[in-house]
């Protein structure tokens, strides 16, 4: 992680999650500037021309700041997903989460914003992390989330990184073997996915053009790749 002598003054405020101020830490490099205000929005990381945005949640917020920076500059964007976490909570010992995340759960965030690699000046960074989610009680959300509340998710590992550039790589996503006509039954079976995540990855593919509909049956939709 980097060593930054100007770092430490200038990243993290208090609505700062754990999770964002240390993935913003390891991304960063000598001389960039952090939390800039940059045309009515503050963006995490600036290096030249080149924006970096930590986005630890949902990709549809960052619509407008989008609109605004891509026109001149180029947006990098950071994405964490959790592959394993672990819960802690003071009525019980810390204890393994039975949820783990992967790479195409990068889709569930794309379907707000099917289009967005189809911008040049956009790129998106996936990294798949290991982490601690701090939970505290909550009577509020007793009916909801048996009343606990997430309030921190706190960075153990980095396991991998993933670049996204172009919607090329989108396609590279799907799993080896696919028919030269499929469906999200298909790419679900191949890939070892959830089939909400195989439709998830249909209707990104076909809002970029690059998978086409040819005809529906009781199997679902059938696509092609272009």
């Amino acid at each position: 992680m980097p060593d930054h002598a100007d770092a430490g003054h200038n990243i993290g405020t208090q609505s700062e999650g754990s999770l964002h101020a240390a993935l913003k830490m390891h991304v960063s490099q000598p001389g960039d500037r952090f939390e800039v205000p940059m045309r009515g929005f503050v963006v995490d990381v600036v290096r030249g021309d080149t924006m970096i945005e930590v986005q630890t949640g949902g990709f549809a917020s960052m619509g407008r700041k989008l609109d605004h920076l891509l026109i001149d500059y180029h947006v990098h964007i950071v994405h964490p997903i959790a592959v394993d976490s672990w819960i802690h909570r003071l009525d019980r010992p810390t204890r393994k989460s039975p949820k783990h995340g992967c790479l195409h759960d990068v889709f569930g965030e794309l379907v707000s914003v099917p289009t967005l690699l189809d911008h040049p000046n956009l790129t998106i960074e996936v990294f798949l992390v290991r982490v601690d989610v701090v939970k505290v009680e909550d009577p509020a959300m007793r009916r909801r989330r048996g009343g606990w509340r997430t309030v921190d998710r706190r960075l153990r590992e980095i396991v991998d990184t993933h670049g996204l550039r172009t919607t090329d790589d989108l396609v590279a996503m799907l799993p080896d073997g696919l028919p030269d006509e499929w469906t999200t039954k298909d790419v679900a079976t191949l890939g070892g996915l959830p089939r909400r995540t195989a439709q998830q990855m249909a209707y990104v593919l076909k809002a970029n053009e690059r998978a086409v509909e040819v005809r529906r049956d009781r199997a679902g939709a059938h696509y092609v790749l272009r």
